[in-house]
């Protein structure tokens, strides 16, 4: 594909809670086995895009390790390849990211040093699968100087944390509203761009010029009606995980077999790091019903909906309902959760009940798992 890739996965948000103080958003558990950025990466990979750069700054250990080998994204060539752009100190600028474009700007060397004539900027936060290739074609034939994907959302979605769209019968972006308190369109940009790369440079240097940092408000919607922007609308599964409630539900989105069928079993593939771990083991009187059990883990009580993530211990006559338990958790006996996210390497003393009564509910419990 004519066309290198960039993955914005560097931001914070404040409504995942207790769940974004050590990860980045993008490095977020997904699934039993997958993170969240695995998704934007396979996408790249599948539409054969072979030279990905990816933007990280908050919080970024957990997906620096998940990143630390290219080859599980068949990354691992002599030319193109994964680069990993972290904030860095240089004669010209010391800032962290402020925002979007800025973080392009200062990592602008890597799309002057390309020669592909398009980029493809996504975001790492989002769970999809798409061929890049075919959203490229549709922007060479609507000759758009920038295409973004959209998709139509449910009426019971909450719009405010969306960037909303109106497009004409053409399909160019007539209006765009970040975040609107009350929105005129059910139409949300899905955070994935593509856009000539030459074009990119102009308007990223412009910006920074204008001490400008955000590239939604200070690219998109600012040339709206200067630039031909349109959107190409998607109908297969797409879910954003900025929030707890999101990222709880599309969690739970692969309990049904038809979620699982699309992402797993058809044609292409998501990849991801891979874990050396034994499979999962269920001991004499465990009962699992519709849940997704990973690898390395021991399960000796009831799991009933719910998704549980590598290397955790359930112990006996537990019961795990309608959870989700992340990475290397210890969970004692006789204990109770329901409508629950339980936090990686957690270890949840013997006896206890945790129950989410309004909405989900994130326990943290960093008791010492191995004492004298």
């Amino acid at each position: 594909m004519r066309a290198i890739g960039i993955i914005l996965a560097g931001g914070n948000n404040h409504r995942m809670k207790e769940l974004s103080q050590k990860r980045a958003i993008a490095a977020m558990p997904i699934a039993g086995s997958y993170r969240s950025i695995d998704f934007a990466l396979s996408n790249m990979s599948n539409s054969h895009i072979q030279k990905v750069g990816v933007f990280t700054q908050y919080n970024a250990r957990s997906l620096n390790e998940h990143l630390s080998s290219s080859k599980w994204w068949d990354f691992g060539r002599k030319q193109g390849g994964l680069y990993v752009f972290t904030p860095t100190v240089t004669a010209e600028n010391s800032n962290w990211y402020r925002g979007t474009a800025d973080a392009i700007y200062q990592n602008l060397s890597f799309l002057k040093s390309s020669h592909e004539p398009y980029v493809v900027i996504a975001s790492g936060d989002c769970v999809y699968k798409m061929d890049y290739n075919k959203l490229l074609e549709y922007h060479i034939a609507k000759k758009a100087d920038i295409t973004l994907v959209c998709k139509g959302m449910p009426a019971s979605a909450n719009m405010e944390r969306f960037g909303t769209i109106k497009m004409n019968e053409e399909c160019r972006i007539e209006e765009f509203e970040e975040k609107p308190i009350v929105a005129k369109s059910n139409t949300v940009s899905c955070g994935i761009y593509v856009i000539r790369r030459r074009q990119l440079i102009e308007l990223i240097e412009r910006c920074a010029e204008e001490d400008r940092t955000d590239f939604v408000k200070d690219i998109l919607i600012r040339y709206k009606d200067m630039k031909g922007i349109y959107g190409y609308k998607i109908k297969e599964y797409w879910s954003n995980i900025a929030t707890v409630e999101d990222y709880f539900r599309t969690n739970m989105d692969f309990l049904k077999p038809e979620i699982r069928d699309y992402f797993f079993r058809q044609y292409p593939d998501i990849y991801s790091k891979v874990d050396d771990l034994p499979p999962a083991k269920y001991n004499a009187g465990a009962r699992i019903k519709n849940s997704l059990i990973s690898s390395g883990c021991i399960v000796n009580g009831n799991v009933e909906n719910s998704v549980i993530f590598k290397k955790t211990f359930i112990g006996n006559n537990c019961v795990i309902k309608n959870s989700i338990i992340l990475n290397d958790v210890y969970i004692g006996d006789n204990t109770h959760i329901e409508n629950c996210i339980v936090e990686s390497r957690d270890t949840i003393r013997a006896n206890s009940y945790h129950v989410g009564e309004d909405g989900i509910k994130i326990v943290v419990e960093k008791n010492e798992r191995y004492i004298l």
